[in-house]
């Protein structure tokens, strides 16, 4: 007997969910619901004072960030985009090393450099030290030095450490030009600025305003570096509100516009990746020529791209590296331990759910048909664009009333105060930097599946597998190097958060971060060295996958 198909013609099968779609959903609501938490305690705040910080404050928070944010962006644009060009279309001394050193400043936390350039450049550093040696002077009245915790030179110190987003997405964008496009303007009569401003600048722009556009929801994020040189941006004020003012409606207010102004950043890059597409001309396009430069200009491209390097890595390495060798006792620290301890938990725990929590979330939306992935997916990536800052105000309080209701409910029913379970120990932490990461797994899982022929899930259900055990015999194995890769580089993002691990940590709870933090603002850089240098170390693992993932073409 042959069953008849009751379907109408021209109308989808009706929507049945299951264990995966259920579960994806689950997962999509947690990595969203701390923004939406953040909203909804600041359009009910307990005493309103919004109007309040929108007469003293907020106005010299909402400047101060965004005159950072004008510097940053400048900055980065400028050597970002300057550094990718010279390495992608001449060959000069150190151009092939530097083709991937430029990348190395990823490694260095922004609050890390701001500690290394203070200390190098303040009073009792080496600088003026050496020129009062030189000169003769006695004093700091005898001569004249830029003030060193400024404006200026936090963006100085913020642009050095992200203008590699710049660099990165632009030196891709280059290297996918056409060659031919080069050899046409030059034969018009372009010299070398002509071919850049007129062919390279405006083909690569879109990926150029993505690029800036990921270092400016970090300049907004960042909370170590303006605090250090004691700039008052919106971050500083979230902190300041909710800590010292005992406000949370008027920080998640502050969190409010810091949203804004991220979504707005999301959709410039959004945009940017959007549009950045290259197209051959012909099947016999050729690649970009390098050409040589040698003698002065040789010289002069060389130091150009040294600048940038120097800054964002050798600096902040040799600082740490000298404290660090002037007092090796800070090496066994209890301290020191103790946070290395604590980070590799919560580091490699958070990653571990993170990437998990991810594969089931890709797998189950891809199950649920294309409609559902355009629709979750990209949802789910806001937490990386996020503030760590606001993600944990968004995550504290409601986690708070939910301990404190099992906890209430548990002693009713058994006599037993289990005390706070998640505000209270390493689990709000986890669950802050899976929030805050996820789109990081997100992004490399949803890749390595797409590159997963979709005949080999359908032989494996056709012979019997079940959705699950289609997941483990086929796309696990598959996917081994991407979801390691995800693990590695979720990892190091957790070990160089601070300001969610600072608001969320549980009392004389140090991860690597805030022992850092903690220290160098207290001026004892050798005893915080050790750890800086550890933090470090780290994220060099992760831009040297970058770098290997990013190898230039031969």
């Amino acid at each position: 007997m042959v069953e008849k198909n009751t379907q109408v013609p021209g109308r989808s099968a009706p929507f049945r969910p299951d264990l995966w779609t259920i579960g994806a959903g689950l997962i999509a609501f947690v990595v969203l619901a701390p923004m939406a938490s953040v909203l909804w305690i600041a359009f009910h705040p307990t005493e309103n004072i919004w109007p309040h910080l929108a007469a003293t404050v907020l106005p010299r928070y909402l400047g101060a960030t965004l005159t950072l944010m004008l510097g940053v962006a400048s900055l980065t644009a400028l050597v970002g985009t300057g550094a990718a060009w010279l390495v992608t279309m001449y060959r000069f001394p150190g151009s092939r090393w530097l083709d991937y050193a430029l990348l190395f400043p990823l490694a260095i936390p922004a609050y890390v450099g701001a500690y290394a350039v203070v200390d190098f450049l303040q009073y009792a550093g080496p600088v003026q030290t050496a020129m009062r040696e030189v000169m003769g002077w006695s004093t700091a009245r005898d001569y004249w030095f830029p003030e060193i915790r400024s404006r200026w030179l936090a963006i100085v110190v913020l642009s050095a450490a992200l203008y590699p987003y710049v660099y990165l997405l632009a030196r891709a964008a280059f290297r996918e030009q056409s060659g031919c496009s080069y050899e046409v303007a030059r034969a018009l009569g372009c010299g070398p600025f002509g071919v850049f401003f007129r062919v390279g600048l405006p083909l690569a722009r879109p990926a150029i305003a993505a690029g800036v556009a990921l270092a400016l929801m970090e300049t907004v994020a960042d909370y170590g570096t303006v605090q250090y040189f004691g700039v008052q941006t919106l971050t500083t004020g979230i902190f300041s509100t909710w800590l010292n003012g005992n406000n949370a409606g008027g920080a998640a207010q502050i969190a409010g516009v810091v949203l804004a102004l991220i979504l707005i950043l999301v959709g410039i890059e959004r945009a940017g990746r959007r549009n950045a597409r290259f197209h051959r001309i012909s099947r016999a396009d050729r690649p970009v020529a390098p050409g040589q430069l040698t003698g002065p200009r040789g010289l002069l491209a060389m130091v150009l791209c040294l600048v940038p390097f120097a800054l964002g890595f050798v600096l902040p390495v040799a600082v740490m590296l000298w404290h660090g060798m002037k007092k090796p006792e800070a090496w066994l620290a209890p301290g020191l331990l103790h946070a290395l301890g604590n980070t590799l938990i919560v580091g490699g725990a958070a990653a571990l759910v993170t990437v998990g929590a991810a594969i089931f979330l890709v797998y189950g939306v891809r199950m649920a048909g294309r409609r559902t992935a355009r629709l979750v997916l990209p949802l789910t990536t806001l937490g990386y664009a996020a503030p760590g800052a606001v993600l944990a105000l968004g995550l504290l309080i409601p986690l708070a009333a939910l301990d404190h209701r099992i906890a209430d409910i548990i002693l009713g029913l058994t006599g037993w105060d289990p005390g706070l379970m998640m505000t209270g120990t390493a689990a709000a932490l986890v669950l802050a930097y899976s929030v805050r990461f996820f789109g990081v797994a997100q992004g490399a899982v949803d890749a390595a599946f797409g590159r997963i022929s979709p005949s080999l899930p359908m032989a494996a259900r056709s012979l019997g597998r079940s959705p699950a055990g289609t997941l483990r015999a086929v796309h696990l194995p598959l996917m081994r190097a991407s979801v390691a890769t995800a693990l590695l580089v979720v990892f190091v993002d957790c070990v160089k958060e601070l300001p969610a691990t600072l608001l969320l940590r549980p009392f004389n709870y140090n991860t690597l971060s805030t022992r850092v933090f903690e220290l160098a603002s207290l001026e004892r850089l050798s005893e915080a060295a050790p750890a800086a240098l550890m933090v470090m170390a780290v994220g060099l693992s992760a831009v040297a996958l970058l770098a290997r993932a990013n190898r230039a073409r031969p």
